[in-house]
């Protein structure tokens, strides 16, 4: 089968073997594969990837030195049942899967993220093993290039639920590239506002826009700090007035602000600009290390919360939420290719104003 494949630090496209399924597992045909910003971050920083994994307690074992197919953000349709399989679908259903394929060897049971593996290929190749106890059936009406959304648009939804928030919060999104805009979908259907979204770039912003964002923010010419404490000030409030220093007299609404970037320096920002007792919740993966000064979130009493991924629960949901129209995710597809296109695809995306998200479909 045909596959980019991340080799000696560059993508390549080559022939792999067709994969075999192990007991309980189902060989897939991918139809769509969508591009992640952790993809990019892989090719780019894979061995730095790999350490900071390793350090930091996680089974994140790629070995960088071994063929590795990307590709995570699925869709794909069953072209055979593997052993001990019970074959709750049938050959030809669409569907989709948290990318994550488990063999047991004994009693012992091997994971293998899929897209960041040395033994089981992504989405970036024509073929996949998953298991069959995992899938979940696209359904009836969902276009394919849909269904695949629902890995990214999954991580939104697990942001904002970690957030806890209530009716009374102001969400604030720090970058509107596709995690933002996962955030600011799952935002809308939590039905708090309004939402306010911030990012640097024109087609962004418009983005944000459509997928639900109430107040946009091009953070050159205001401060989305600001603009936030615009909305969350209340009437008659005065944070210098005796009634309000002794919490008497109205408060401001809290904020929740979701940071979505991922490089260095935009904590310390939202340290900075963050009110008093604001729930920070980091959703961008920065690969670079960071500072920040502390002082600033003792002073505020700001809780800071980091978040990766999403439960099989959330991401079953996300796919119902896109199913039945909740979260539009048609305007984040502004690009298909094969397996030839992909390493230009990685060097398109780096340009916000041409790319949202990007699909591979390797049958093409």
């Amino acid at each position: 089968m045909r596959a980019a494949i991340f080799r000696g630090g560059d993508l390549v496209v080559d022939t792999l073997p067709e994969p075999k399924p192990a007991d309980g597992q189902v060989v897939v045909k991918t139809l769509a594969c969508g591009i992640c910003g952790s993809d990019l971050h892989a090719f780019h920083h894979a061995p730095k990837m790999v350490d900071a994994a390793k350090r930091s307690g996680s089974s994140f074992v790629m070995d960088v030195k071994r063929d590795i197919v990307f590709g995570h953000e699925f869709c794909a349709e069953i072209v055979d049942h593997g052993p001990n399989t019970q074959k709750t679908h049938k050959v030809g259903t669409r569907v989709c899967s948290v990318p994550v394929a488990i063999t047991l060897a004994g009693e012992k049971a091997n994971i293998h993220p899929l897209g960041y593996s040395n033994d089981m290929p992504g989405g970036f190749a024509e073929n996949m093993v998953l298991n069959e106890m995992m899938l979940i059936e696209v359904p009836n009406g969902l276009s394919t290039e849909h269904a695949a959304l629902t890995e990214p648009m999954a991580v939104g939804w697990h942001a904002v639920q970690k957030a806890r928030l209530t009716k009374e919060d102001v969400p604030l999104v720090i970058g509107c590239g596709p995690v933002g805009l996962a955030v600011i979908a799952a935002l809308k259907i939590a039905g708090v506002g309004p939402i306010i979204a911030a990012d640097f770039s024109p087609a962004r912003r418009k983005l944000a826009e459509t997928m639900g964002a109430d107040i946009i923010i091009d953070p050159a010419e205001h401060s989305p700090y600001t603009r936030w404490a615009e909305e969350a000030t209340p009437e008659g409030y005065d944070p210098t007035s005796v009634i309000s220093i002794l919490g008497m007299g109205p408060k401001m609404r809290p904020a929740v602000i979701f940071e979505c970037v991922g490089v260095p320096g935009i904590i310390q920002q939202m340290l900075e600009g963050a009110p008093r007792e604001a729930r920070i919740v980091v959703v961008g993966v920065c690969m670079e290390q960071d500072r920040f000064e502390p002082f600033f979130a003792i002073n505020k009493e700001l809780n800071l919360q980091f978040v990766l991924g999403y439960t099989p629960d959330e991401f079953a949901l996300t796919l119902r939420h896109i199913a039945e129209g909740d979260i539009e995710v048609a305007p984040l597809v502004t690009g298909k290719v094969g397996v030839e296109g992909v390493k230009q695809a990685f060097s398109d995306l780096a340009n916000p104003e041409a790319h949202a998200k990007i699909l591979v479909e390797p049958w093409r």
